[in-house]
């Protein structure tokens, strides 16, 4: 089984507390033995994947996955194309270089009201870009917006390999068989394929 979920913000991507200030996945999630298949950092939303599914996990999120996650960053300052080209070229972090697959600026609002909100500075404008990695570091997004000089105040994961959030509000959730899984990873393997 593959559960896609909408995680909201300030919930670990686990089951227990670890005593800390988070509320957990039991929350919001009532099915026995699935686990997250990657994570998603508490103040990150979004879509998390959770499955009771070895192979799949190892698909999803093992460490030769190839399966993109794609993020919605609302980052203080003015992105433009210059700061893209730059994600997509790469930075170099602390642990190492970091490029993205793609990015690209949105023209978007909220897609959805976090609570509690973002700060807001009225002397400092903000902007919204997409971002897509393959890799997974830890919070290797909001390093990688830093390096250009766009720090991230909210960050989205909408979508993970064949899957997207759109649909699913936040705390809400959806499942599918292993073999519809299993099937979307194929197809988005193909559909990859032919463009190399």
């Amino acid at each position: 089984m593959l559960v896609l979920f909408n995680k909201p913000y300030g919930v670990l991507s686990q089951f227990t507390s670890d005593g800390g200030r988070w509320q957990t996945l039991a929350a919001y999630i009532n099915i026995p033995d699935v686990y997250a298949a990657g994570r998603l950092d508490a103040d990150s939303e979004g879509l998390l994947l959770l499955t009771d599914n070895g192979a799949l996990q190892a698909a999803i999120a093992g460490p030769q996955s190839r399966v993109s996650k794609t993020y919605w960053a609302q980052v203080e300052g003015v992105a433009d194309t210059s700061s893209m080209a730059q994600l997509k070229r790469g930075v170099t972090l602390n642990d190492g270089p970091a490029k993205a697959v793609n990015a690209s600026l949105l023209d978007i609002t909220e897609p959805w009201p976090r609570d509690p909100p973002i700060r807001v500075r009225k002397a400092i404008p903000d902007s919204w870009i997409e971002l897509s990695i393959e890799e997974g570091r830890n919070r290797q997004v909001r390093r990688m917006t830093a390096a250009v000089g766009l720090p991230t105040l909210r960050l989205i994961r909408v979508a993970v390999g064949p899957w997207r959030v759109e649909g699913l509000a936040p705390g809400q959730l959806r499942t599918l068989s292993d073999d519809e899984a299993f099937a979307a990873l194929r197809r988005k393997s193909r559909r990859q394929a032919a463009f190399l």
